[in-house]
């Protein structure tokens, strides 16, 4: 009863993988992924075209796609997010089909529903048996939760387990079941666990990083969120994780017992729940070794699929009360940009900020007003990654700006003494600093991207950039 396979190509072959094709990959190894390059590298000696990659998302590690989109391999891309390395090619014209973006929950909902096909999903697994049963919390390249990979396992047509630590049957507590999985392959190495690493996952030191990690602190608690079963997520930047200890000290400071910490989980959001700030945690991706190791020895550090936590049809972020989110751009309508640099080109891309956004009660960007000479805020930003209507503030170290249709909040906000100024005269603090920044030129002919929103609608495209 073996599904044990010798190796990739001899999985790829039982599979049927033709021409034309869709593959699918999960991002949970993220810049240690040794796998995405593997099958492809594999598929380009057998000889297949056509293909199109589904991965959840595309990290600097995965430069190697380059080639195969030149040499007709890899003729489609789908993902939530990308790194600089392949977005610089995407944003230059290197593929003649437009990348299609996809939010981090809107990702498992279109394959739900049948929008987005997977002929064959590889799944990395950094421990498996020879039916398929696999989790992530053990092994030499243990990535903790696997969240993103089961939409994967669960609506490709031919499923493939890739594992570097091939243990006795069954798998005990395995994330995803072997009723699910066609094929076992074991290699050598899925990949380097230092690379799981994201963001800066340190706090920052950076006097106007503390400013508006102090601010948005402030903004969580004048809100009157912060209570007895708050829930609460943040990311892996210096910025916002100063923000989450300046909230673990008013929780803990007033013996307040939140209910959830959510996302992809620092060793900050397992020292939250280690000292009592919340029952549980829900992790649908682990940002570093921190969390790898809690989530395999706390029973309240809970894995869960990306559909629980941000698919469309009632998920997770529906209960979530704050979340903390960047942006390399916000504009007037408060519409926010994390798909794109100040000068086009694609270096990031929803993940679950959209996500989080629609679903919380209060959503905060956190950024500075000025970065690289470039302002912050402009008329509209070069691509709209999180529509305006489901931000509600806007942190920087100069001010703090709130939606017009949250009044109340701004009303709290004031009465609480926090600087808040409207985000029109944020730009102009900017503008006074940098100057009016030159307009980017773009191709207005050449669409290299489609962003979906996380209903699955198009909220957007990203142009060609124009190189002299």
């Amino acid at each position: 009863m073996s599904k044990l396979i010798g190796s990739i190509r001899e999985a790829i072959e039982a599979c049927g993988l033709k021409d034309g094709m869709t593959i699918s990959f999960h991002h949970h190894m993220r810049n240690g992924d040794y796998v995405l390059n593997m099958v492809l590298d594999e598929i380009a000696k057998m000889g297949i075209k056509n293909i199109t990659v589904n991965a959840s998302s595309v990290f600097d590690t995965h430069a190697p796609i380059i080639d195969h989109i030149k040499n007709g391999v890899v003729t489609g891309l789908e993902c939530n997010y990308m790194g600089a390395k392949v977005g610089k090619a995407i944003s230059e014209g290197v593929m003649e089909n437009p990348v299609i973006f996809r939010s981090h929950g809107g990702r498992p909902s279109d394959m739900e529903k049948g929008t987005s096909h997977i002929d064959v999903a590889f799944v990395a697994a950094p421990t498996a048996d020879n039916r398929g049963n696999m989790t992530g919390k053990y092994g030499k390249s243990a990535c903790g939760s696997m969240g993103y990979a089961f939409a994967d396992a669960y609506n490709a047509d031919k499923v493939v387990c890739i594992t570097d630590n091939l243990v006795e049957y069954p798998v005990v507590g395995f994330s995803i079941p072997e009723v699910y999985v066609d094929h076992v392959v074991v290699v050598d190495k899925i990949g380097e666990p230092s690379g799981i690493v994201s963001g800066t996952t340190k706090i920052t030191k950076d006097p106007v990083g503390l400013k508006m990690a102090q601010y948005a602190a402030k903004v969580v608690k004048a809100s009157g969120l912060l209570k007895d079963g708050f829930s609460f997520q943040t990311g892996a930047g210096g910025a916002t994780l100063a923000a989450a200890k300046y909230i673990k000290e008013m929780m803990l400071e007033d013996n307040i017992k939140g209910s959830f910490g959510m996302g992809g989980i620092t060793k900050y959001m397992v020292e939250m729940l280690n000292e009592g700030c919340f029952k549980a945690l829900i992790d649908v991706q682990c940002f570093d070794l921190d969390a790898v190791e809690s989530i395999k020895n706390n029973p309240n550090h809970m894995e869960v699929s990306a559909s629980q936590y941000a698919g469309v049809n009632g998920s997770a972020v529906n209960s979530l009360d704050v979340v903390l989110l960047g942006a390399t751009q916000v504009d007037l309508d408060f519409n926010v940009n994390v798909h794109t640099d100040s000068n086009g080109y694609i270096m990031g891309g929803s993940g679950g900020h959209a996500d989080t956004a629609a679903g919380s009660k209060l959503a905060i960007i956190i950024a500075p007003l000025v970065r690289a000479r470039l302002p912050l805020i402009v008329d509209r930003v070069t691509c709209i990654t999180t529509p305006g209507h489901t931000v509600d503030v806007v942190v920087t170290q100069r001010g703090i700006a709130v939606n017009p249709n949250r009044p109340e909040l701004k009303e709290k906000l004031v009465k609480a003494g926090l600087p808040v100024v409207e985000i029109d005269e944020l730009k102009a603090i900017a503008e006074k600093i940098t100057g009016v920044p030159k307009p980017i030129k773009l191709d207005e002919s050449k669409v290299v991207a489609k962003v979906l929103y996380r209903d699955g609608t198009v909220i957007d495209t990203i142009k060609k950039v124009v190189t002299e």
